[in-house]
């Protein structure tokens, strides 16, 4: 049975560079390796595949190729096979796939970055406004004072691993019917550290981390709202292998206002007024979140109405001024009526609309003085 032009094998084209070829024998390989293709053929297709590749990236044998063919009288490389084939700089598509340690495996030894830590902190409603500075008090891993973060005992010798030889690392060669893999891992001896600690810190127990309690000040900006999260930065875990520290992310949780409620930079209340001042208009006082303020009441007020009040609102958090109070007036229709009283209301049902402005007003005044007290 005749073989197949190699540059079909892998799908480019004759003019293909260095590059391309390379690419494409990478995207074949993944596809059909027998460890992650199960189909009856995938072993004779990953065999052809490697084949051709051996060929076409090998400048002097691609260019006899170019010339003979599958018919080089000069080398017979079609024959090439996989016998004691070393997969070299293409460990990593066996990493990708299989575990191996090839030259992408993470060098244990190498830094890293620290974790991250969270703290959930509860704030009253006007601490969430104006914001709040404040110490709290963390649980989190440090350096032990003992070992200074060596992991040993003080005055013991810390000894390179003879397996891997301080690498933290150890090649396993396996030899497979596809040929020689060589694979990179972790040192069983040492566990990638790279060394044999003979003797550990009592107070450590050989990590060079001990949990402690560490003290963090702490600046709520004005403005945050329930759900808001603050980062301060490197105050999580410590790194490793002196790589830098994580970070704190506090999540704050907000209580709810007897009074006001909030939506964004906004405050919303409601306030409820006498018969008498919605209909002939008044001046009241008003609770903020910076005091109480005076708000006038027009004549002929409806059970409703929303007043603004600019500026009284939460102070934003990413720009500059506040946002604005909305006041909700509701008018209380009054109980328990003394005789009088309901005689006058009885009298303002019958003016309906046939006295003068005069008279109305007049009433209105009686009415004031009898619901009002004055």
């Amino acid at each position: 049975m005749s073989k197949r032009d190699y540059y079909e094998v892998l799908g480019v084209s004759k003019n293909a560079s260095n590059e391309e070829i390379k690419k494409a024998y990478r995207k074949l390989a993944r596809q059909y390796h027998p460890d992650v293709n199960k189909s009856p053929d995938a072993e004779t297709k990953f065999k052809e595949v490697k084949e051709a590749y051996d060929v076409l990236s090998d400048a002097q044998k691609r260019s006899r190729y170019d010339q003979f063919g599958h018919e080089d009288p000069t080398a017979g490389f079609g024959g090439s096979g996989f016998g004691g084939a070393d997969f070299g700089d293409f460990g990593d598509i066996f990493d990708m796939f299989f575990g191996g340690g090839g030259r992408r495996t993470r060098n244990p030894n190498a830094p890293r970055r620290g974790a991250d830590l969270q703290y959930s902190m509860t704030l009253e409603f006007k601490e969430a406004v104006f914001g709040k500075e404040t110490d709290i008090t963390i649980p989190r891993e440090e350096q032990c004072d003992t070992c200074h973060g060596t992991g040993a005992k003080p005055g013991t010798k810390i000894e390179t691993c003879s397996v891997c030889k301080g690498t933290g690392q150890q090649e396993v060669v396996q030899n497979t019917p596809f040929g020689r893999i060589v694979n990179r891992r972790v040192c069983n001896a040492c566990h990638g550290q790279g060394k044999i600690i003979t003797e550990k810190c009592t107070d450590c127990h050989g990590s060079g981390r001990v949990k402690k309690r560490k003290t963090i000040h702490v600046k709520v900006p004005a403005g945050v709202d329930d759900g808001s999260q603050l980062r301060v930065s490197g105050e999580g875990e410590p790194g490793v292998n002196g790589g830098p520290s994580g970070d704190l992310f506090i999540v704050l949780h907000v209580k709810a206002h007897d009074f006001f409620e909030r939506d964004g930079d906004d405050i919303y209340c409601e306030v409820p007024i006498t018969f008498t001042q919605a209909a002939l208009g008044d001046e009241i006082e008003v609770p903020t979140l910076d005091g109480r303020v005076k708000l006038k009441i027009p004549e002929g007020t409806q059970t409703g109405t929303n007043f603004r009040l600019r500026g009284k609102g939460v102070p934003r958090l990413r720009y500059s001024g506040r946002g604005d109070q909305h006041v909700k007036v509701v008018v209380v229709t009054p109980t328990k009526l003394t005789t009088e009283q309901k005689d006058l209301l009885r009298q303002l049902g019958n003016l309906s609309g046939e006295e003068t402005h005069e008279q109305q007003k007049s009433f209105f005044e009686r009415m004031k003085k009898a619901f009002m007290g004055e």
